[in-house]
């Protein structure tokens, strides 16, 4: 797309379902829903330009840019109906963005953990000093990521395996993917699109979320109309890592209904 590789995985045969990940994660975050939602699914799950075997992207880039770099994965991996689209944290961001941009790609959306941009969800001082924090430690050694961010990615009660799997994939980090993913988030307030959307939407929120705190979703499906929200209890901002069995199992019958609804007009 414009000269920028992209790689992605795919699985699976049946409708599109398109997972996206969070920043400091990648594709491999979502190894159980791949597994999983594939029995039902082609589930396509990219690196984010600037996020795992993709390159940077240049700078400036905008969430507007990683949308249209996604249209472009889904017209190179022959998507050309309407996919269902699962973002988590910026990933979430990410397909509200879609959305806009390219509605007629959109089916469905499930949105897990994720802002209505930081400006649209947080006290803006909170937006101030996570921005800045990103920026300063996107210089950091990967171990340092690692211990400054994992904590806030997971509940107290998440299992050791999970925990050293988040933090094998966020010690891969890119820095400028960083900065400006964590960006993007800054900058963006999505509230005005959110009352505009007319696609099932699916809010799906770890009941112990830190980053991401559930307040958060519950003002995001007040604007999204018909909009639901799922409550996972005790797990984090990576809900589907804590609780893959639980997430898959929630998000197949979600985007099952969808189809089934299309079906019977």
């Amino acid at each position: 797309m414009n000269g920028i590789s992209i790689a992605y995985e795919r699985a699976g045969d049946g409708p599109a379902l398109v997972l996206l990940h969070g920043f400091l994660f990648d594709s491999r975050a979502w190894r159980p829903q791949l597994e999983e939602l594939s029995k039902d699914f082609t589930v396509i799950a990219w690196d984010a330009p600037g996020a795992g075997r993709s390159p940077d992207p240049p700078e400036p880039f905008a969430i507007a840019d990683w949308a249209d770099c996604l249209a472009a994965v889904l017209d190179a991996a022959g998507v050309r109906s309407a996919a269902h689209l699962v973002g988590l944290s910026w990933g979430g961001l990410l397909a509200q963005e879609l959305y806009r941009r390219h509605p007629a790609r959109v089916r469905s959306l499930v949105l897990a953990d994720t802002y209505a941009g930081w400006r649209g969800s947080l006290p803006a001082a909170v937006v101030e000093e996570r921005l800045a924090a990103c920026v300063r430690d996107s210089s950091l050694a990967p171990g340092e990521v690692v211990t400054r961010y994992l904590p806030g990615m997971h509940s107290e009660s998440a299992a050791p395996d999970v925990r050293a799997e988040m933090a094998a994939i966020m010690a891969d980090f890119h820095p400028a993917g960083f900065r400006l993913m964590a960006s993007a988030l800054a900058t963006s307030d999505t509230r005005e699109l959110l009352a505009t959307i007319r696609v099932p939407t699916l809010l799906v929120w770890g009941q112990a979320d830190a980053r991401s705190p559930l307040h958060a979703g519950e003002a995001m499906q007040a604007l999204i109309p018909r909009a639901r929200l799922e409550v996972i209890p005790e797990t984090g901002h990576v809900s589907n890592l804590e609780a893959p069995e639980r997430f898959s199992a929630i998000v197949r019958g979600f985007c099952l209904s969808c189809e089934d609804a299309v079906s019977r007009r």
